[in-house]
C-alpha cells in the first residue's frame, strides 16, 4: 500500500509538472513570452488555464483513454525522437555560438552567496531523481515484450538508462552554456529571445513546440501507471476489468491533475517535494529493501550486493531528510 501511494503521488506530481511546462511555454510566464503571444499576439487564446484545458481535452484525453500500454508504443517512440531533436538543436546552437565566440564563460561552481541559494543546492539531488523514476512501468512493459525473458528486460532497462543520461546531460550542458545564470528551472522558457545566430526565431519555435509535443506524447505513458495503481488500490487487484470504470478513473484523474497545475506556481516547487519523498522512495529505498528482503528469504546476496543495498538505503534516507527540511525551510523563508 505504501508503494502504491508513492507511485500515485509521484506520477500525479510529474503529470502536474508536464501541464505547468505546457502552460508556461505556450502562454508565457512573468519573465518570458509564450509561443501563442509571439505567434498571434495577446488575447483570450493566450490564457494559461484555457490553453492547458484545451490541450488536456483535445490531445491528452484520447491518448489517456487507451487501455493497454502497448497502444502507446508509437507515441512513445515519437516522443523519444522529439527529445533527441530538442537536444540536437540545443547542442547545435551552443556549438555555433561557441565557434563564433558569442558564449560568455559560465560560472563553474555553486552559488553560496545567500541562504536561499544554499537551500536550492541541497535539493538538487532529490530533484534529479525525478528523471530516473520509471520502476512502476517495468512490469507492464515486460508483459508486452514479444520474448519475455529477464535478459531482454535488462537490455531494455540499460538502453533506456543510457539514453536518458545522454539526453539529460546534453540538455543541461547546452542550456547552461546558452543562458548561464539566467537559466530557468524550465529551460524551455528561455527560448523566447534572439539567440544571436541565423534563423534564431525558427529554431526557438522548433525547440519549444517540438518539446511540447514530446510532453503530450509522454503524458499518457505516466498516466497509465497512475490509473492502474489507483484502480488496484481502490477496487482491488482481483476486480474484473471494466471499460466504464477505466474511463471514469481517467476523467477524475485528469480533472485533479488539471486542478493541481492551476494551483502550483512552478515546476521547481513540484519537483522538490516529489523528488525528496516519493522519488527517492521508489528509486532507491524500495529496491534496496526488496533486495535485503530477498536475502533473508534465501536468495543469497553477495557481500558487495548487501553493502550496496544498505548504502543505497542509508543514502536515500539522508538525502530525503535533507531535501524535505530544505524545502520546508525554503517555504518558510519565502512566506516571511
Amino acid at each position: 500500500v505504501v508503494a502504491q501511494f508513492c507511485i500515485i503521488v509521484n506520477n500525479a506530481g510529474i503529470l502536474v509538472v508536464y501541464l505547468i511546462i505546457i502552460g508556461d511555454v505556450m502562454s508565457g510566464s512573468l519573465k518570458h513570452m509564450g509561443v501563442m503571444d509571439q505567434l498571434i499576439g495577446h488575447g483570450e487564446w493566450d490564457n494559461r488555464r484555457l490553453l492547458i484545458l484545451f490541450v488536456l481535452v483535445v490531445f491528452l484525453s484520447p491518448l489517456c483513454a487507451l487501455e493497454k500500454i502497448d497502444s502507446l508504443s508509437l507515441s512513445s517512440a515519437a516522443s523519444v525522437g522529439l527529445a533527441v531533436v530538442f537536444v540536437a538543436v540545443s547542442c547545435m546552437i551552443a556549438v555555433v555560438k561557441l565557434v563564433e565566440g558569442k558564449l560568455a564563460a559560465p560560472r563553474m561552481g555553486p552559488d553560496f552567496s545567500s541562504r536561499a541559494a544554499i537551500l536550492d543546492l541541497l535539493v538538487v539531488i532529490p530533484i534529479m531523481t525525478n528523471a530516473y523514476i520509471c520502476h512502476f512501468n517495468v512490469q507492464p512493459i515486460y508483459n508486452e515484450l514479444k520474448e519475455k525473458t529477464p535478459r531482454n528486460m535488462y537490455n531494455v532497462g540499460r538502453i533506456s538508462t543510457v539514453l536518458c543520461v545522454v539526453v539529460y546531460a546534453l540538455t543541461a550542458i547546452s542550456g547552461y552554456l546558452l543562458f548561464g545564470v539566467d537559466t530557468e528551472s524550465d529551460v524551455l522558457t528561455n527560448f523566447d529571445k534572439d539567440l544571436g545566430i541565423k534563423f534564431s526565431t525558427v529554431l526557438n519555435y522548433i525547440v519549444r513546440i517540438g518539446y511540447i509535443i514530446h510532453l503530450v506524447l509522454v503524458f499518457p505513458v505516466v498516466h497509465f501507471s497512475l490509473r492502474q495503481t489507483v484502480d488496484s488500490l481502490v477496487f482491488g487487484e482481483l476486480a474484473p476489468h471494466s471499460r466504464k470504470r477505466m474511463l471514469s478513473l481517467t476523467v477524475v484523474l485528469l480533472a485533479l491533475i488539471y486542478l493541481g497545475s492551476t494551483m502550483i506556481p512552478n515546476i521547481w516547487m513540484a519537483f522538490k517535494f516529489t523528488g525528496a519523498t516519493t522519488g527517492l522512495a521508489l528509486g532507491f529505498m524500495f529496491p534496496a529493501l526488496v533486495a535485503l528482503r530477498l536475502d533473508k528469504e534465501g536468495e543469497c546476496l553477495g557481500r558487495g550486493e548487501r553493502l550496496l543495498s544498505l548504502g543505497m538505503l542509508g543514502l536515500a534516507i539522508v538525502v530525503s531528510v535533507v531535501g524535505v527540511v530544505g524545502n520546508v525551510y525554503s517555504l518558510r523563508s519565502k512566506s516571511e
